[in-house]
């Protein structure tokens, strides 16, 4: 099933179209497992019109590599092909079968290729540079492995300079559940946000017919299901000592986050924590958050930094499944007891919270705020936590933003706590005190607002926000 991508497709095909510096292409697009590379760049090169070949590396020997690129590239099977001791040897002929038309040529999982041959980046650099720079292939480099992708484009790399694009492709925004599960309502969808987020195939393996709950326990906790799995196969495939990097994992999600907690919880010394948290942000599965109200200057020597998983479904897995699995055989229906007992609050705390902010930014962008905010996310102190911030360090505007995601609608006492006890605190941790500053309310709530929370926000020229209001500007985005 292939859902949105309209950006990525549209900037895929303006590729086909450029004629500066020549109509020859070389693009990098990469992006963590399961996100869709490969559907997206078979989709496209199958409507664009053009001839193309796809290959798809392996892990096997160079030699093996190459005469698969090659049978691929002839369209003859793997025992037909000719076999060539190098990769220039490849090039060379395979040159003669790329130039003189417009054909798209992408190459899928390239550091395997590396992995086995040391020299194929630098004979990619050779056939670029003595045949294909002037020809009229676009060639796509792909992997999954996003570190390192992300070198091929520093100076130490042989193709350096000669990438003409490149594009990191991230999860699918929240719009997209839509039409994954056209039968479920928003509220369904946020939970379903908070277990598995925007990863395409997540969202595939699951079955639109049935609810989130019959999902998890006929689906995710099925045993033999990928989903046990995932974590453990995404980090084997990237680095080594996957058992010190898996225990972080464990610590982060399931509460720690400073370096101390995160040291103390994962039986791991506080001088190697760094290192492994270091890796794991570069792999997108961890990342550093830092009040939005600290100052560019405050942020680059700031101790306050929380560590928290990026991807939705580790933080799921090591928050519910993983606690239960060391079992033998593990139980499901224990699992399913506690997620029925605690998903409402983990779901309020991480995606509602999440959205809540992307909402802030898409209203921002669109005008729709009384000030357009500079940087947008979360305030937490000694004193006072605030679930969404929007800044304007020129303006001196703040907006303070609360999210309920309970049952029960929102009352006055929550305008209350907002604007009389967690304003005056988050004011005095800015870093003039908050002197000068104006300050805006946003509320943002699953169940809707009672009369009362309304006629208080309204006297504070607040925002409202319920879950049809935040679902339909989040669709519209």
């Amino acid at each position: 099933m292939f859902v949105d991508r309209q950006e990525e497709i549209a900037f895929l095909n303006d590729l086909l179209n450029r004629k500066h510096p020549g109509p020859a292409q070389l693009i990098l697009m990469y992006g963590r497992r399961r996100v869709g590379k490969s559907e997206l760049l078979l989709h496209w090169a199958a409507q664009s019109g053009f001839e193309f070949t796809y290959w798809e590396a392996v892990k096997e020997t160079a030699t093996q590599q190459r005469t698969r690129l090659y049978s691929k590239l002839l369209n003859v099977p793997y025992l037909s092909a000719p076999t060539y001791r190098s990769w220039p040897e490849l090039w060379d002929a395979a040159a003669p079968q790329l130039q003189g038309k417009r054909k798209i040529l992408i190459l899928d999982e390239l550091p395997y290729t590396s992995d086995s041959d040391s020299a194929m980046l630098s004979s990619l650099q050779y056939a670029w540079d003595q045949h294909f720079q002037k020809s009229e292939i676009v060639m796509v480099l792909c992997g999954s492995q996003v570190h390192v992708m992300e070198t091929l484009l520093s100076r130490q790399s042989p193709l350096f300079g000669r990438m003409t694009a490149q594009w990191h492709l991230e999860p699918l925004p929240f719009s997209s559940l839509a039409e994954f599960f056209p039968k479920w309502d928003a509220d369904a969808r946020v939970a379903a946000y908070a277990v598995v987020g925007g990863i395409p195939a997540y969202l595939n393996w699951l079955d639109p017919e049935q609810d989130l709950i019959g999902n998890i326990r006929r689906v995710i906790l099925k045993p033999g299901n990928m989903f046990l799995a995932e974590p453990a196969f995404l980090l084997y495939d990237e680095v080594k000592e996957p058992n010190s990097y898996l225990a972080i994992l464990k610590a982060i999600g399931s509460g720690a986050h400073t370096l101390s907690e995160i040291s103390n919880r994962a039986f791991i010394p506080s001088t190697s924590v760094n290192f492994y948290l270091n890796t794991l942000q570069e792999l997108r599965l961890v990342e550093r958050r830092l009040p939005v109200t600290q100052t560019k200057d405050q942020r680059s020597r700031s101790r306050s930094g929380r560590y928290h998983l990026c991807d939705p479904y580790f933080r799921f897995y090591f928050y519910f499944l993983e606690p239960l699995l060391s079992d033998s055989p593990y139980d499901a229906e224990r699992a399913i007891e506690a997620i029925r007992k605690n998903l409402r609050a983990f779901v309020g705390g991480t995606a509602f919270e999440d959205l809540a902010r992307q909402w802030v930014r898409v209203q921002g962008k669109a005008g729709e705020l009384p000030f357009t905010p500079e940087a947008v996310g979360s305030h937490w102190s000694s004193r006072v936590q605030a679930d969404v911030v929007a800044i304007n360090w020129q303006t001196h505007d703040i907006l303070l933003g609360e999210c309920k995601w309970g049952a029960d609608r929102v009352d006055r006492q929550v305008v209350r706590d907002l604007v009389d006890g967690k304003t005056p605190l988050v004011l005095q941790d800015l870093p003039d005190g908050g002197k000068g500053w104006k300050v805006h309310y946003a509320l943002f709530a699953r169940s809707g607002f009672t009369p009362a929370a309304k006629t208080e926000m309204q006297q504070k020229d607040g925002l409202l926000v319920d879950l049809k209001a935040l679902d339909s500007v989040l669709g519209r985005a």
